[in-house]
Order: structure tokens, then sequence, then C-alpha cells
């Protein structure tokens, strides 16, 4: 479903998170006990998230139990009870997660990025909330947001398993016939993250420095895609065959791993990577990083990187998708993303037709302008001066 975390009010986020945490705690006529004993008696596994732009909600079972399956799915949906006793007790796990998240390197780098990159805009705000924010949220924050967004035009679903289309079907009506024809959303605008270079520092006392780094990226509709997401793997993706793992980790020895990867959501998209390393050798990494990130965007890659990228990422694309779980989410993925129904089979073949041309063109247009570095840790790296330039709108 759609817009999960961007209808978060802006005083209110972490609705959507929340929501999802409470949906199988009791439905119907079922208390949170009750609920939890069906699940686990017919060994049926639901569970809900938010997205930045979905809510998303993931069923598996047995054949012989789908009936009940989809029947505790299609309470959790349309009838939910968030009692106050339920709401508190995971309201608590929220908190508490998020206090750990204050001393957490890697959540605050997280947090910090976004900020830079989206300022205001919702794609700028954490899925979770805030501590100033969960607190506030009331139950009837959470019944207006099942009103306003679980409704059936934004709805997709995606099922792998022993069933036939007739019964599916009828599954299919009988769970989620009684929703809502139509969400009520908030319009959210298309942006463009941040312009690099920019860079920000958050003072943290602990024994390794985080980096976080990228900046604007590529949309999954843009004729340009497959060759960013090929360049892309040249770079970052490739784990220990990506030049930044080879340049960062073998060569210098600066951090145990390096990697780097393409998101792209409905009204924007970035690059994204991350590495760890000691704080007196932050500032070597970051160099690092950004020496190879300028070589790959002006001289883009050689044909022999570009023909063994395409080579791995058509192998591996089975292995990709060897679980129904596996491939359950990736067609729903393809459905979000507004691609065919055989893109499955399309694909190996849109990632042939990418040219060495097309990737020194996306390797320029993803990384030319330099990096968004966000740095997490002692005060010895304070020379990343903190960023003041805010996105806008389109």
């Amino acid at each position: 479903m759609p817009a999960a975390r961007r209808q978060d009010p802006r005083d209110k986020s972490g609705v959507a998170n929340l929501v999802g945490d409470l949906l199988d705690e009791g439905s119907g006529d079922l208390d949170s006990k009750t609920f939890h004993e069906r699940l686990d008696r017919r060994a049926i596994e639901l569970s809900f998230s938010a997205t930045r732009d979905t809510f998303r909600g993931s069923l598996r079972m047995l054949r012989d139990n789908k009936d009940e399956a989809f029947d505790l799915l299609r309470s959790a949906l349309t009838s939910p009870h968030f009692d106050t006793a339920d709401v508190e007790r995971i309201r608590s796990q929220v908190i508490s997660g998020l206090r750990r998240e204050t001393t957490n390197p890697s959540s605050l780098a997280s947090r910090k990025f976004l900020e830079v990159a989206f300022g205001d805009h919702p794609y700028g705000r954490q899925t979770n909330g805030t501590l100033d924010s969960v607190p506030t949220l009331t139950v009837a924050d959470l019944k207006d947001y099942v009103g306003r967004v679980l409704a059936k035009d934004g709805l997709k679903i995606a099922v792998v398993g022993d069933v036939d289309p007739e019964t599916l079907g009828k599954l299919l009506d009988h769970t989620f016939g009684s929703l809502p024809a139509k969400a009520k959303l908030t319009p959210v605008p298309d942006i463009e993250a941040a312009k690099p270079p920019q860079r920000a520092f958050v003072p943290l006392d602990v024994p390794q420095t985080v980096i976080t780094f990228g900046g604007p990226g590529v949309k999954r509709n843009d004729p340009n895609f497959m060759a960013a997401d090929v360049v892309n793997h040249i770079l970052g993706g490739g784990g220990l065959s990506s030049r930044l793992y080879r340049e960062v980790r073998e060569k210098r020895g600066l951090a145990y791993s390096v990697f780097e990867s393409l998101l792209w959501m409905e009204h924007s998209a970035v690059f994204i990577g991350n590495t760890g390393t000691r704080a007196d050798r932050a500032g070597d990494t970051i160099d690092a990083i950004d020496k190879e990130v300028r070589r790959i965007a002006e001289e883009g890659p050689t044909q022999k990187e570009l023909d063994e990228a395409k080579s791995y990422l058509k192998g591996s694309q089975m292995l990709a998708l060897d679980t129904s779980s596996k491939l359950a989410q990736a067609l729903l993925q393809y459905q979000q993303d507004k691609l065919p129904i055989d893109h499955i089979e399309k694909r190996n073949a849109l990632v042939d037709a990418v040219t060495l041309d097309d990737a020194k063109v996306a390797a320029e247009r993803l990384w030319g302008q330099g990096l968004l570095t966000v740095v997490v840790g002692r005060a010895p790296q304070a020379a990343a001066q903190p960023a003041a330039t805010a996105p806008k709108s389109n």
C-alpha cells in the first residue's frame, strides 16, 4: 500500500511504524494473546512494516492453513484493536530502540545523511519516529492512519505458492474486499537530493568512526537506470570485487568493509555508501573514497570491468530469487516500480544492452559532483564542516 512514512503528520513522525508493529496485536474478536496463539498453532508468519513509500504486509503459511491465515490477515487490516496496554507495550519497545540509536554511530549517520539530503521533506525523517514524537502518538492517530492509508486503490499484491488462480481470487476478495475503495493521501512533491559536495560532522565518543556518503541518484523509471545499476556495481556494489573495496580495504587497510548502493523512491533517488574506521584514519578514508569516486566519474569503467559486472549481475539474478519469499518480494517491487509483468525474463537482456559509453555517462551523472559526506565519531574529524544547504522541492 502506498505512502506509508510520507503520510506521517509532520509532528507525529513514527505513526506508520507503530501501526505496523500493532496490527497483529489483536483484532476482531481476538485479543493479542489469542491472535498470536492462532498464528503459532498453525505456523503462520504475519508481519507488517513501513518503508519510505509503502506500508507492507507479509503472510507465509502452509498450504493447508491458507484459509485461516488469510482470515487473520483480513481481521488485522480491517478491525485492529489498538488496546491501550498493547499500544504502551509496543511504544516502550520503540522508544527503547530510539534511545539506543542515540549512541549508535551508524544510526546517527543515517539520520544525518537523510536530513542533509532531503531537509524538511518527508524523506528526511526516520521511519520509526523520534524521542519527541513517539511518546505523543495516540490511539486516535493510529486509527486515523489506518483509515486514510489502507485502501484498495493503492493495493499491490504478489503471491507465490501452491494455490490455483480461482482459489486465490476468492481468498483475496475475502481478505481485501472490505477495505475502503480510495485512500485519503496527502500529496508529496518530487525532490532532488541536495547537491554535493557537502560534509557534516556528528560528535560521538566511540572507538570507531562511521562515514556515510552519497548524493543524488537515478530513479527507477529513468532510461539510464540500468547503466547506473551496472556501473554502481563496479564502484561499490560488488563486494570484494568493487573498486572501493580494493582501494580502501585491500590497498590501504583503512576499513574492514565499504559498500555503496543505489536507493530509489517514488519521488526521489540517491546513492548511499557506508564504512567504518579508526578515528585517526577517518580523514585518509574519506580522501580515498573521494579519489576513487572522482576517478570513475572522469574516466568511467574499463571494458573488462563492464563485462565482468554484467556477467555477475546476470548470473546472480536467479540466486536472488531462490525462495518463495524472495520471489514474492521481487514481484511486488516490480509492481511498485511500474515494470512490465515479464521484466524478470527481460532483465538480463537489459543488462547486456548497456554499453561502455552508457556506463561512462551514468558514472559522470552519479559521481561527477562529488559526495555528501557524514562523519560520526570523535572530535579530530571536525574538519568535516556542517552542511547548511537544504534541497528544494520541485
